[in-house]
């Protein structure tokens, strides 16, 4: 189970941070995915990062520079920092996994309006 928070309403050039918390199997094993989608497109993968110390990470080039990916093997949550928010990042934010199937969280709305 995944469980997204930290989503909201947001001006342009803002912050926010995303967190999603993992129940049921240890998130440190495996690449833990942020996607997000917005009215009337596809989905998207945001940014990826690699198990256990998370030093591999990838990131779509429309966000690189802006947000960044952590996580926190502990706590057993990923998280997402979205820092100089624009419009164009207003989108439902989705936390994701792939173990033998690929699971989903019920997502955050991030809104960047003035």
């Amino acid at each position: 189970l995944l469980v997204e928070s930290g989503g909201g309403l947001v001006q342009p050039g803002g912050s926010l941070n995303l967190s999603c918390a993992a129940f049921g199997f240890s998130s440190s094993w495996y690449h833990m995915n942020w996607y997000r989608q917005a009215p009337g497109k596809e989905r998207e993968l945001v940014e990826s990062i690699s198990p256990y110390e998370g030093t591999d990470k990838t990131y779509a080039d429309s966000v690189k520079g802006r947000f960044t990916i952590s996580r926190d093997n502990f706590q057993n949550t990923l998280y997402l920092q979205m820092n100089s928010l624009e419009p164009e990042d207003t989108a439902m934010y989705y936390c994701n996994v792939v173990i033998f199937g690929e699971y989903w969280g019920q997502g955050t709305q991030v809104t960047v309006s003035s």
